[in-house]
């Protein structure tokens, strides 16, 4: 049960430590609302959240490093660490140590950049996209990996390499259009899952009507309920099979997917299952669900960059980084 890593998921709104074993097994996990647009920005709020999620695990095990992911490592986190290019494999990612008072460094792991006409950026999603890589790193068919979220992320992976990616701020613009908007005026809150409601926002965004794009059929979340064709509490599930088939249709325009694409998500298992049932509406026919893998991308990267042993037997040396 020894600590070998602290691996830290330290996004804007919470912070997720895990304790991990020798073969990167998660021993133990702690999840805190201390995001990093919950402290105060200063090197001792910083200090004090660490503590607050990890401080015995450290005392215990003085020698475990320690790696984080996520906003922590954005120009609002603790140290900006800089973007790396895609395409990149897990070994690529350059760690940036964040000397520390007392203890062992903390190591955060950059986000990635795409560049183009217009560029694209993430912070956390890699470390999960390696994580459900880890030990099939050499698969030459092209996979699509989708990470639902209020930033959702569609990232391409061929020959282990995160080659690109594309971003939806579906779930964001989601929550904006019935919290701030004449929407959500109509909209009743409504516990459970209307799933008529939603496979006709999915129909309507693969319709004709769709080819308009959401900035014209999401007013329709609201016409429908004035006519009486839509109740109120049908309205919210009606809004996100409307999004997220819009969603869909431009993913699969965009990067040219086959209904035999495999696909995997990754993610909240509620969210997943919408993605599940809106792309098996689209057609796709190769579909899995894979639980969250951040604490496996975090011990593939900290291998990778020699925080941690690879096997067993070995020993990790902390003191040697060829990434720094």
């Amino acid at each position: 049960m020894d600590t070998h890593l602290i691996a830290l998921d330290w996004g804007t709104s919470s912070l997720r430590a895990y304790r991990l074993g020798a073969a990167g097994e998660t021993l133990e996990v702690r999840g805190l609302p201390l995001g990093v647009m919950q402290l105060d920005g200063s090197e001792a709020g910083f200090e004090r959240a660490l503590e607050q999620a990890c401080g015995d695990w450290q005392s215990a095990a003085p020698q475990a490093p320690m790696i984080a992911c996520g906003m922590v490592g954005s120009a609002q986190g603790w140290r900006e660490a800089r973007y790396i290019e895609a395409p990149l494999r897990a070994d690529e990612l350059t760690l940036l140590p964040i000397e520390r008072s007392h203890g062992m460094p903390l190591w955060l792991v950059p986000g990635v950049i795409q560049r183009g006409g217009v560029p694209n950026v993430m912070r956390g999603e890699e470390t999960q996209v390696f994580g459900l890589l880890d030990g099939d790193d050499n698969q030459l068919a092209p996979l699509l990996i989708g990470l639902p979220g209020s930033h959702s992320k569609w990232v391409t992976v061929e020959g282990g390499q995160l080659s690109r990616f594309q971003t939806f701020m579906t779930g964001e613009v989601y929550q904006a259009l019935l919290g701030h908007t004449i929407l959500g005026r109509t909209a009743v809150t409504n516990d459970s899952f209307n799933a008529a409601a939603f496979e006709r926002g999915l129909r309507v965004a693969r319709s004709s009507e769709g080819q308009a794009g959401p900035l014209s059929t999401i007013f329709s979340s609201r016409t429908l309920v004035l006519t009486g064709e839509l109740s109120g509490a049908a309205q919210a599930d009606y809004l996100s099979g409307l999004l997220i088939g819009h969603e869909l249709a431009a993913m699969s325009a965009m990067l040219q997917v086959p209904p035999s694409q495999p696909i995997v998500l990754i993610g909240n298992s509620t969210l997943c299952a919408r993605y599940l049932w809106a792309l098996e509406h689209c057609g796709f026919e190769s579909l899995r669900f894979a639980p969250e893998a951040t604490a496996a991308g975090l011990w593939k990267i900290a291998a990778g960059a020699g925080l941690v042993a690879t096997d067993t037997a070995g020993e990790s040396d902390v003191s040697q980084h060829a990434r720094h």
